[in-house]
Formats: structure tokens, C-alpha cells, sequence
């Protein structure tokens, strides 16, 4: 659970490089090229940018998932060792946890709502047994499912209902830090909207801070109160979010931002015609 003040986290020159390719077209991408930033406890920031631009690896490389190759990350006032011993990893899983755009990548389908959420308890916090139960029950309300879910195989879940139950399964860590990669991405827009509500009442609640990695900026509009645009791995431009989207100052940020769709916007032919109007 966070308290107010200060960061939470701060990154400062991180760079991460993949090798691509083989033989003689094997080369070097550069996915973080000098990344620094800071968020606030208890904020809310956007990092967006199209497909390749070193969001994602970002994401991972703050919990975990990736090594950086140069830079240092403070998280929760606590420097993170780029090879951490197991009791560094446990601790940095405690602080910071994450969401993925599909669940099937955090969700065994083999195993019941119950057992998923019940491995975080008893790995973080040592809970078992019937106040296991419990716990599970709350955390399924938290994320708006009844206790009845608990039985449930994710394959029996709607898409939806899978990600509630993603997001509850982080929870159970009682993390200070909840990294959203594209979390809402592949949801219907009912239930986009619906999970967005969501997380910004267990945000309220629970006093966390998000860092939230998305490709729509309308998205960003409804969650955040700052956003990050990357662009080739470096960070182009940073500000509030009505200052970043409404005037934006970097090319890159104004091509984004024209490029998402508007209200009423359809489809047109190369001819100048409407799509809709074409008849099949």
C-alpha cells in the first residue's frame, strides 16, 4: 500500500539492446536508448508511442522481465540490483506488478481462479488456508466477480472477466506499483470502459501508482494525469496530459495524435468515398 510524496519510482539512463537477425544480417536494436524518468506516488502515467518504440521493454525491464545493459532504477527507494539475489526478487515483485494485455500470459488455464490467486497469497504473504479463502473472495469483489468465479478455469471466463481476475491476481501482492501494458488493448469498447472505471477505483482506494502503457490516446485521456511519448526507444516529449494531446510541441507527438481516429470518423476508399456506403 503507497503513501503519498516523492517517487515511487525513478529511472535514470536506462538502455537495453536486442540482436536481431543471423549470420550477416544480424544487427543491433537499441529498445532503450537513455530512458530517464520519474513518477510520482499515487500518480497515474501514460507512456504511449506506436509498435516498436521501446514501450513495452520499458514495462519490463522496470519488474523484472528484462535485464538492462546500462542505467540505474530506484523503485520505492530502493535501488534495483540488475542482478538481483531471490530475496531482491521477492521483494521487487511485492512492490511492483504487471498487467498484460492478454491474460492467457499470467493465467494457467489448468489451474482454478482460487489456485492462481492463492500462489500470490502464500508466495508473498504466506496466507493458506481458509484465510487464503477469504482474501480470494475479497480481492474478487475488488475487481467487481463473485466468490463463485473462484471455481472457475479461465477458458470458462469471458475475456473481460479473465483480465478482472489478472488484475485481482496482482493485487494479492499488495503492491505499491501496478504496470498496465496495454491492458484494456483487447477488449470490447463496453467492457474496455468498464474495466477503466475499475481501475480507477482500486487506484483511489488502495492510493497506487500506475504506469500505463497504451497506443490509444483516447485511452490516456480517461486515465492519466501526465503521459510519456517514446519514439526508437528515447523519450520525445513529457507533460501533462491535456498540455501533451491538446498542444503537442514534437512532430512525432502531433503525428501520433493525428493518426487516432475521431468521433465519427469512417473508413475511406482511395477514390474519396465512403467505405460505408459501398455496397457488398
Amino acid at each position: 500500500m503507497s503513501t503519498t510524496g516523492g517517487n515511487v519510482i525513478e529511472i535514470s539512463g536506462l538502455r537495453k539492446e536486442f540482436a536481431v537477425g543471423r549470420g550477416r544480417r544480424r544487427r543491433t536494436v537499441r529498445a532503450l536508448d537513455d530512458v530517464s524518468l520519474s513518477v510520482a506516488d499515487g500518480s497515474c502515467l501514460a507512456v504511449v508511442g506506436e509498435s516498436g518504440s521501446g514501450k513495452t521493454t520499458l514495462a519490463r525491464v522496470l519488474v523484472g522481465l528484462e535485464r538492462a545493459d546500462a542505467g540505474d532504477v530506484v523503485l520505492a527507494g530502493r535501488p534495483v540490483a540488475q542482478r538481483p539475489r531471490r530475496a531482491e526478487r521477492r521483494s521487487r515483485a511485492r512492490d511492483i506488478q504487471m498487467v498484460f494485455q492478454d491474460p492467457n500470459g499470467s493465467l494457467n488455464r489448468r489451474r482454478t481462479v482460487e489456485a492462481a490467486i492463492r500462489e500470490v497469497l502464500a508466495a508473498h504473504h504466506r496466507v493458506t488456508g481458509a484465510d487464503a479463502r477469504r482474501r480470494v473472495d475479497e480481492l474478487l469483489d475488488q475487481v467487481g466477480l463473485r466468490p463463485a468465479h473462484a471455481r472457475a478455469l479461465p477458458g470458462e471466463l469471458s475475456g473481460g472477466q479473465q483480465q478482472r481476475v489478472a488484475i485481482a491476481r496482482a493485487l494479492a501482492a499488495e503492491p505499491r506499483v501496478l504496470v498496465l501494458d496495454e491492458a484494456v488493448a483487447a477488449l470490447d469498447v463496453s467492457v474496455q470502459a468498464q474495466v477503466l472505471n475499475l481501475l480507477a477505483e482500486i487506484r483511489r482506494a488502495r492510493r497506487l501508482t500506475y504506469l500505463f502503457i497504451t497506443h490509444d490516446l483516447s485511452v490516456v485521456r480517461q486515465v492519466s494525469e501526465e503521459v510519456v511519448v517514446m519514439r526508437q526507444g528515447r523519450i520525445v516529449e513529457r507533460g501533462s496530459t491535456s498540455e501533451v494531446l491538446d498542444h503537442p510541441r514534437h512532430p512525432y507527438t502531433v503525428l501520433l495524435r493525428d493518426s487516432a481516429p475521431r468521433p465519427g470518423w469512417r473508413p475511406r476508399l482511395s477514390n474519396g468515398s465512403d467505405l460505408a456506403e459501398v455496397e457488398t
